[in-house]
């Protein structure tokens, strides 16, 4: 029987936490001598449903086995996308990936996930609950899904924004009263 040791144990309750989705598979083939050879690319959205994406890229010569690579991949690749009240996203946004361009917009609760194809995948795994995403230009399932990864990475919450400006969240949205907002640009 196998040992298995702390961090094995470690990674498997990691690993469970996560959900995967495949996105898509294609079978290519390479002409040879003898006629053709077939192999499998697979497409993999992995996610924890609480602000944490990924997606991978598997190849090889049987579809399981490309899914597995793909798995792994995707959770190398993970990132860590900031939600508005653990539902929706802060803001609205734009990316774009090669010919592939997409529109993410906020939406109010109980609209759900407007979204076609790979960025439903995304919005799943990611764990969103209410959002509208256009897609613009291409329909690849690659350049849409890093399309809205891109999108992800202009993304900023307001910790983020008042870190920067080192100032309190609630300066941000304006939520200070006047009298304080004055006695602090006097000060400044």
């Amino acid at each position: 029987m196998a040992r298995i040791d702390k961090q094995d144990k470690k990674n498997n309750k990691d690993d469970s936490d996560l959900v995967d989705k495949l996105v898509g598979i294609n079978r290519v083939a390479k002409v040879v001598k003898g006629g053709r050879r077939f192999g499998f690319a697979a497409l993999v959205v992995v996610g924890d449903q609480r602000g944490k994406v990924g997606f991978g890229t598997g190849k090889a010569k049987e579809v399981p086995e490309a899914i597995k690579k793909a798995n792994d991949d995707a959770k190398k690749n993970m990132v860590k996308v900031p939600m508005k009240e653990g539902r929706t996203l802060h803001h609205d946004m734009k990316g774009h990936y090669g010919a592939g361009r997409v529109v993410l917009r906020s939406a109010p609760s109980g609209t759900g996930i407007i979204a076609g194809g790979p960025m439903r995948a995304v919005f799943e795994t990611l764990g969103v609950q209410d959002v509208v995403a256009k897609s613009i230009g291409t329909s690849n399932p690659h350049n849409m899904i890093k399309a809205t990864f891109d999108a992800f990475n202009s993304m900023y919450s307001p910790r983020n924004i008042a870190n920067k400006r080192s100032r309190k969240v609630a300066e941000i949205f304006g939520n200070q009263p006047k009298s304080e907002i004055n006695k602090n640009s006097i000060d400044s």
